[in-house]
């Protein structure tokens, strides 16, 4: 399953789950050769407001370099950074609000909710990328469907201290930026949470299924983000989200039409915003671009 992770899940499951996306960056990894990259770049404005829309991808493999260019140049002018959320500070503290989130109230154990194939697809998964199934029985299937998300992507490479949220967020506090957010950990935790059974049984499922793509698949969202292929990244995303629609519609275009709201609120301010969010949300039917059209209001895209 092609599928752009929420942000805060790295440090979450490193504590809930093994994972080791939080490793720091090497030195090696630090002064590997780089290859610039022009990421897609919208705006959004009226006489006195800029808004710049910029998709990422929250983690990364080492030697890409993406911020400079126009995208530097947008974040640059900007007086304010605005990203899905703000990373909490306590690692642990986002890790018991997960559980919390996540644990089943019906005292269901995660594998009684699959049937045998499925069982056992899911359980080799966890162990095959060193996730105890056993500790994730506690939990709804929501919870081990992100965990799987994750964690294989370690094992590709990809870092999130690489992610473009991090190095944005970095180059805001560096620069004196104020940093705001579009929702909160909690409510992004109640998307998943609050998905009939069935839809997350069949999230787990469809993302077992496509972990042995997950390598070419995932790569290829990269390229075309790196080449700034939003209608490339779309095609490839939408094909994966046709099979969990109602997935598609609570966690991606329901959040893109609060996201519009806001923005169409903030042109009321004067002042020059850059918004940082997950690619997928900037690309395709129901993006933040053609629900902001819906209401009448124009995003160009930056040419670079």
């Amino acid at each position: 399953m092609k599928w752009l992770s929420f942000r805060w899940l790295a440090p979450a499951m490193m504590l809930l789950g093994g994972c080791a996306l939080e490793q720091p960056v090497s030195a090696r990894d630090a002064t590997a050769r780089s290859t610039y990259v022009t990421p897609a770049l919208w705006e959004v404005k009226d006489a006195d407001t800029t808004i710049y829309l910029f998709g990422t991808v929250h983690v990364m493999k080492p030697g890409v370099d993406w911020f400079k260019g126009g995208v530097k140049s947008a974040f640059d002018r900007s007086d304010e950074l605005v990203l899905e959320i703000v990373e909490p500070e306590d690692p642990n503290g986002l890790a018991s609000t997960m559980a919390g989130a996540a644990l089943a109230r019906d005292g269901v154990k995660l594998s009684d909710r699959l049937g045998t194939a499925d069982r056992a697809s899911y359980q080799a998964a966890m162990s095959t990328n060193g996730l105890p199934w056993q500790a994730f029985e506690m939990f709804n299937p929501w919870m081990a469907g992100m965990a799987l998300s994750v964690k294989p992507l370690e094992t590709l490479g990809y870092k999130s201290d690489l992610g473009a949220e991090r190095v944005l967020t970095a180059a805001a506090n560096a620069s004196g930026k104020k940093v705001g957010a579009l929702e909160t950990v909690e409510q992004q935790l109640g998307y998943f949470a609050g998905l009939p059974m069935e839809q997350q049984v069949k999230f787990l499922t469809a993302t077992v299924e496509g972990l042995p793509d997950m390598d070419r698949e995932f790569a290829s969202l990269v390229t075309h983000w790196q080449g700034g292929e939003p209608d490339k990244l779309a095609a490839e995303m939408n094909e994966s989200l046709e099979a969990t629609p109602e997935l598609a519609r609570v966690l991606l275009i329901q959040r893109n039409a609060n996201w519009v709201r806001w923005i169409r609120q903030r042109l009321d301010q004067p002042g020059t915003v850059f918004i940082a969010v997950g690619a997928g949300h900037l690309a395709g039917k129901g993006s933040v671009q053609e629900q902001l059209k819906a209401l009448g209001v124009a995003s160009a895209r930056v040419t670079q």
